[in-house]
This record gives C-alpha cells, sequence and structure tokens, in this order.
C-alpha cells in the first residue's frame, strides 16, 4: 500500500498544475459533488491530507458522530480567503502522507474521483496513468468505505475497455476504466460514457 504514495502524490500534483490558472470567476463553477463548487472541493482533497487519525476522531467527536458535518467543517477550515489561498493551501499538502483513518488505497481513490468532480465541470481532461485507474476501480469495487459503490454494482458485470479490469457477474456494464470508477461512485454524468444492459440498472441506482 505504501507504494502508492507516489501515485497520489502525482495526481495531487497534476491537479494543482491544471487548476494554476484558473480565473477567480471560474472557482465558484459547480463540481459533481451536489452543492460543493470546485474550491470546495479542493478545500476539502486539502482536509483529507492534513487530517491525523487522532485529528479526525476529534472532529467527530466534535460534531457527534454527524460525518457530513465533520467534513463541512473541515472544509470551511481548509478553504482559505481567496481562491489563490485555497491553491497555495493544496500545493503545500501535494506530498504529504497524513491521512484519516483509511486504507492509502481510498486517498488514492478520493484524489481521483474529486480530481474530476473538479475537472469534469471545468473541461478539463486528464489522462491517467493505467495502473493508477485499475488500482481505484478495483478498490472501489470491492468496498463501501468513504462511498458507497461496491453495493451500487453488486450483481452487475463491469469491464474496462481501456485497461485489464473486470469483475462481477450479471448485465454488462463496459467502458473506460475511469468511467467506470465514477459511475461506481455515484456520479451519473459518466454513464454516457458507458455501454452494456447494465448501464440503465446502475442508473436507477
Amino acid at each position: 500500500m505504501t507504494a502508492l504514495w507516489p501515485q497520489i502524490h502525482a495526481e495531487r500534483a497534476a491537479l494543482a498544475d491544471d487548476l494554476a490558472h484558473l480565473s477567480d470567476a471560474r472557482w465558484s463553477t459547480p463540481s459533481l459533488c451536489a452543492g460543493l463548487s470546485v474550491r470546495e472541493v479542493l478545500a476539502h482533497l486539502t482536509a483529507g491530507a492534513s487530517l491525523t487519525p487522532a485529528r479526525w476522531m476529534a472532529g467527530v467527536l466534535r460534531c457527534r458522530f454527524d460525518f457530513d458535518r465533520q467534513v463541512a467543517m473541515r472544509l470551511a477550515e481548509y478553504l482559505g480567503d481567496s481562491p489563490a489561498d485555497t491553491a497555495a493551501r493544496f500545493r503545500r499538502v501535494v506530498t504529504s502522507t497524513t491521512k484519516p483513518p483509511l486504507p492509502v488505497v481510498a486517498m488514492l481513490g478520493e484524489t481521483v474521483v474529486h480530481g474530476e468532480d473538479i475537472r469534469r465541470p471545468l473541461g478539463i481532461r486528464r489522462e491517467y496513468p493505467v495502473g493508477t485507474l485499475t488500482a481505484v476501480a478495483r478498490y472501489y469495487l470491492g468496498s463501501d468505505l468513504v462511498v458507497l459503490a461496491k453495493g451500487r454494482v453488486r450483481g452487475l458485470r463491469l469491464e474496462a475497455t481501456d485497461s485489464d479490469f473486470s469483475g462481477g457477474s450479471g448485465p454488462l456494464v463496459s467502458g473506460p476504466t475511469l468511467a467506470l470508477i465514477m459511475a461506481m461512485t455515484g456520479r451519473s454524468r459518466f454513464l454516457d460514457d458507458l455501454d452494456g444492459d447494465g448501464v440503465e440498472v446502475l442508473r436507477g441506482r
């Protein structure tokens, strides 16, 4: 799992570079996370790279186990005073190995998925390393930790058209690995990039 940290750092650095010349107005663009702007999602990523297990648990206790409230509290803490401040704070944690009590692969998944939550509405495209996407896809296929993914695709067969990722059984859902990842994590915007009888089943979930 420690071998995944260089991949996480590479994805954070790529996202920081993609946003380096974003105008102030575009930072307010709605992300694929309902109710959050792209700037707020970036602050959420900064928070995730800044919280030790002890600080995370302290926040959970402070918020009385209301995890959504904990996320909102930490997002506000790391947002900063301006878009430039938000971007600078994220830059400072690009090589961080600090994390909440989550598997390292979950941190990689958060970086890829939230990176797309930011990039797609802005019209930015990234060519991800195949190994990175495959690791994330395999993780989400077998886990509901952090986000419902395993349960969302239960009873479906997933097959990537650009990597060796596949899994599950049932009606087929096929397409690019990135689109499968985003669909597994509930981003319906990516369903149009997928084919197979299972797509409509997944859309209904």
